[in-house]
């Protein structure tokens, strides 16, 4: 059971990383950059025993001829490939248990992300509540713009004087 449930999230590992970066990946079938990045994320690559060079020759070997993508069971023969090479010390099996339980569960890692600082004048020009005269009424309490009501005076066309308290009651009147 337990081997079976380290496939499963074998498999999951594989799909979040298949999908990571492109927006209509299908989680089918991984592209090399990923395999790449799986490789580094999940610690395969280490720098001495198994480089990026490594891994981009088993990536060429494990694909189809004139294919540019691996799918599962691919994915699964490349592990195989560089277990022996990562794991020196292990038999073929051992190693390829090893090397499936660095990537299973994992899932890609954003390095380098980078967030928007608003620091000095960026931010007292974006804090709205610093806002005064028309500006002002363009924000609400919260900071969040009004859209097109806070730009322009909509004018009310229901024929009803402004702040009339019977405002549209005349067709149930009329009607009765």
């Amino acid at each position: 059971m337990a081997e079976n449930a380290e496939m499963a999230s074998l498999e999951e590992s594989f799909r979040k990383f298949a999908i990571y970066g492109d927006t209509k990946a299908t989680g089918q079938e991984m592209n090399g950059k990923n395999w790449a990045k799986l490789c580094k994320d999940c610690k395969v690559t280490d720098g001495k025993s198994v480089t990026s060079t490594d891994v981009d020759i088993v990536f060429s070997k494990v694909k189809g001829k004139t294919a540019r993508v691996i799918n599962y069971e691919e994915f699964k023969k490349a592990l195989e490939e560089l277990a022996p090479k990562r794991f020196k010390d292990k038999s073929k099996e051992e190693a390829y248990e090893a090397i499936c339980q660095l990537v299973a569960g994992k899932e890609p890692i954003n390095v380098g992300v980078t967030k928007a600082k608003t620091v000095g004048a960026v931010e007292r020009l974006t804090d709205t509540s610093k806002y005064t005269g028309s500006h002002k009424e363009r924000f609400d309490e919260s900071g969040k713009g009004k859209g097109k009501s806070g730009r322009e005076n909509i004018v009310d066309t229901s024929g009803y004087v402004s702040a009339y308290k019977n405002a549209g009651t005349y067709d149930a009147k009329v009607k009765k």
